[in-house]
């Protein structure tokens, strides 16, 4: 249960997980990764096994092959530990190397690669003894006591076994001679090793998918929570709605700054108002520059008179536009037609404006409007009502 009493019943989101990672909370497994460093020693041991028993023999040799007046030289000890060194280099590095990659293997192969600052940096909450002796007798050092046991009992009975069936092999090397002794010797460690750890598989399968399911079991949530994420990852609803209101102001202006390079703007004659702007010499369709209803169709049709944009009343063409065209979007393609009537209006009372022609007849009503784009003031087509 968590902190407030609800059950973690929610399966964790991604950004729980993601969450979980940055704070270094993945999921672990230390019996895979010393299996790993157990395996890797084995193998390691297996390959480099020739190199160190020519490195023992030369080492050996050298000891044994010191003069009586070297013998009672202290310097002369101090004169062979480089040469030593030398010697054990090659195998030395062949068995660490494969070693730190077999560990490094082994602990990413559940949870993968992982790197967290948090995680890496001191927490005073570690270094309570009271926290630390609650963690000592919790469930969790429980399991782990459990685990310890059953590979101590895991390891000691194959122990057994393995060398109740290589004994006489055990003896068999003291007959052999050198250098062949300690290359025989070392391989029959290393496959000994190779069988005792191959003994952990069991401890290990039970304790990959024990780990697997306490950490999903750790990152659940409770449905307080995933409301909480759901909530911040749409927004605060007041800094939504204050967001919402300034793109609405911003729009408003940019809509009323657009209205006096419109071309008309067509109304109901009260209840709506769209102006529509075309570019002649380009290719595309007439567009909705500003459109609104009611108190906002006022305030258009106000801007359009102080700038001496045409108003043209038409109640069916006014409602077909605005309800099948957004703002700054070209109008659908059923309307082509009557707004280019309209247009041809438009551009007809310019020039007799300019004294280059007669006085143009205004649009009828009925402009050659689609039945399926004719909409009633509450935006529904007739043969739905």
């Amino acid at each position: 249960m968590s902190d407030d009493g609800q059950e973690r019943t929610e399966e964790p989101t991604a950004k729980k997980h993601q969450q979980a990672k940055e704070k270094g909370q993945i999921a672990r497994s230390k019996e895979l990764g010393t299996l790993g460093v157990l395996l890797s020693a084995a193998l390691a041991l297996i390959i480099a096994a020739p190199y160190f028993a020519s490195g023992l023999e030369e080492i050996m040799t050298m000891q044994f092959t010191l003069d009586r007046e070297a013998g009672f030289d202290q310097s002369v000890m101090f004169k062979l530990w480089p040469q030593v060194g030398k010697v054990l280099l090659v195998p030395m590095s062949i068995f660490f190397g494969i070693v730190v990659f077999g560990a490094f293997i082994g602990n990413i192969m559940l949870g993968g690669f992982n790197f967290s600052m948090e995680a890496a940096s001191p927490k005073p909450s570690k270094m309570n003894p009271l926290k630390g002796l609650k963690r000592m007798l919790g469930p969790q050092a429980l399991v782990e006591l459990l685990k310890g046991v059953g590979k101590f009992f895991v390891i000691a009975i194959c122990s057994y076994f393995l060398l109740k069936w290589q004994f006489p092999k055990i003896i068999r090397l003291s007959e052999g001679i050198q250098p062949v002794i300690f290359a025989d010797a070392l391989k029959l460690v290393a496959f000994l090793f190779v069988l005792l750890v191959l003994s952990l598989l069991l401890i290990v399968a039970i304790d990959v998918p024990y780990q697997s399911h306490k950490h999903h079991k750790e990152l659940k949530m409770t449905m307080q929570e995933v409301k909480d994420e759901r909530k911040n990852a749409e927004g605060n609803p007041q800094i939504k709605a204050k967001m919402r209101s300034m793109q609405i102001s911003m729009l408003m202006r940019r809509m009323m700054q657009d209205i006096p390079q419109a071309d008309v703007v067509v109304t109901n004659p009260t209840h709506f108002a769209v102006a529509l702007k075309y570019d002649p010499h380009g290719r595309d369709a007439p567009r909705v520059v500003a459109k609104g209803s009611d108190d906002l169709a006022a305030r258009i049709r106000e801007v359009a008179t102080d700038a001496n944009v045409p108003l043209l009343s038409n109640p069916p063409l006014a409602r077909a536009v605005y309800y099948t065209t957004e703002l700054g979007h070209e109008i659908p393609e059923g309307l082509f037609m009557a707004v280019a009537q309209v247009l041809a209006y438009v551009y007809q009372l310019r020039d007799f404006k300019l004294g280059r022609g007669k006085r143009p007849k205004k649009p009828s009503n009925k402009l050659p409007i689609p039945d399926e784009l004719q909409f009633d003031e509450e935006g529904e087509l007739p043969s739905e009502n």
